[in-house]
């Protein structure tokens, strides 16, 4: 018997991904028509003899409730969310909550944070720990250029035993391209080391005698650090590398890379869920005789949004890469690209929407052109990952990124919004560049 655990961190994370976690959890933000760690739990139902998915974090238990319910529902798996009681780091959680991980007696648990996003070759990992008997815990790597590589967990492999003989979290000198996704598999006696490091800081805040110990702090565990880099050559660590997709989703700019990409994989195993040309909206249904809409590429539209058709249509072309989320209304002669349409929003005649997010109950006004500048990896570097920049360089500017409009924001007809950010409930009222709407 097999359990995975997905780990989501708490609303004090995920602070890159504003203004859009601001309304919703960050793991509950659609990527491809799904829920973020949705695709987390599809990767999981699929792994044979899995029997239950636990959700660790400290977000309040009724920001989760309705999904899990939802969750089991389509998928007929025992799912739970544990709340942390606060912030207990990638392992703390683990040790916080080992009861509820042992119980049944399973031989064995994947680990997977929930900012990741991946073809997740879940089923490959488990045949391979299965054949490493003195696994504990077995890693899921891939390649990176050797300038990104130092933003990530570097893995030194054995090439022959595929060991892991040395890991470093973030070095500040160059270690290995090869580096952690951040999904494991764990045998179930790993939590015999979490205790060992659990007992030491508990030992050393008692024995702290300036009194200036902090007993939260005591109880949080880095897998990555408090864990990883201890047993690296052990003989315990392994890593298998995989060439899958895979990416963070650290920012907003990350979620229209990884929607592209969940969208490709739509292709394979759910190529229901892909737009295709002759879709039309709910309300069109009965107007068969009126041409639909030109899908390029993949579109995932939800069976509720309405895409209005019109003599015109010749001019309304959706897609590649779009998201267009649950009751979205898009008006006749909107070309949109490379960019997601949140639940509720409305998109006008004519308007123009590329590399950009429009957020839940935004509105967009007649002849309107929204645009953000796509960052995706260098095309012409292999391995290239998503940079996650910082919202302004070193001379105070905003960095170039995709257009973000927060939820209800309305943008008026017959203006421009370039490169900018739009906080929540702003009405805007002239052009924008370059900036961010407070």
């Amino acid at each position: 018997m097999l359990k995975a655990v997905i780990l989501i961190g708490g609303p004090l994370k995920g602070t890159r991904f504003r203004p859009l976690s601001l309304d919703i959890p960050k793991p509950l933000f659609p990527v491809a028509g799904l829920p973020m760690i949705q695709h987390h739990i599809e990767a999981c139902v699929n792994v044979p003899n899995l029997k239950e998915i636990l959700i660790l974090g400290y977000y309040p238990t009724s920001e989760l409730t309705q999904f899990v319910a939802d969750m089991v529902q389509e998928y007929k798996v025992n799912i739970r969310y544990l709340q942390e009681f606060t912030a207990l780091g990638t392992a703390g959680g683990l040790y916080h909550f080992r009861d509820q991980i042992r119980s049944g007696n399973p031989e064995a648990f994947f680990v997977l944070n929930g900012d990741v996003c991946a073809d997740f070759p879940l089923v490959e990992m488990l045949r391979f720990h299965q054949e490493k008997k003195a696994s504990l815990v077995t890693i899921m790597a891939t390649e990176a250029t050797r300038q990104q590589s130092v933003h990530y967990g570097c893995i030194v492999q054995d090439r022959d035993t595929s060991e892991v003989t040395h890991y470093v979290e973030k070095p500040s000198t160059f270690v290995s391209t090869l580096i952690n996704c951040g999904v494991y598999i764990c045998s179930i006696e790993i939590f015999q080391t979490f205790a060992a490091v659990f007992n030491t800081r508990q030992q050393e805040y008692y024995n702290d005698a300036s009194g200036n110990g902090n007993r939260k702090e005591a109880a949080v565990i880095y897998l990555e650090i408090d864990v990883l880099m201890p047993l690296a050559g052990t003989g315990r660590v392994f890593a298998l590398q995989t060439s899958n997709w895979w990416s963070q989703l650290k920012t907003a700019g990350s979620a229209i890379y990884a929607n592209r990409h969940y969208l490709e994989l739509y292709h394979s195993r759910h190529m229901d869920r892909l737009a295709q040309e002759d879709f039309v909206g709910e309300k069109e249904k009965e107007k068969e005789k009126e041409k639909r809409c030109n899908i390029i590429g993949d579109v995932y539209i939800h069976p509720t949004a309405t895409v209005h058709t019109t003599a015109t249509v010749r001019l309304q072309y959706l897609g590649p890469n779009v998201s267009i989320e649950a009751g979205a209304v898009i008006g006749p002669g909107v070309r949109i690209r490379e960019s997601i349409v949140l639940s509720g929003a409305t998109i006008l005649d004519h308007s123009l929407v590329l590399h950009s997010i429009v957020g839940r109950g935004s509105h967009v006004g007649q002849w309107t052109r929204v645009e953000g500048t796509p960052c995706d990896p260098n095309p012409n570097k292999p391995f290239a990952k998503m940079d996650n920049p910082p919202l302004f360089n070193s001379d105070g500017r905003l960095n170039p990124s995709i257009t973000i409009l927060g939820c209800s924001v309305k943008v008026p007809s017959e203006v421009i919004l370039l490169n900018s950010i739009v906080l929540p409930y702003k009405e805007l009222t002239r052009s924008f560049k370059n900036e961010i709407i407070l």
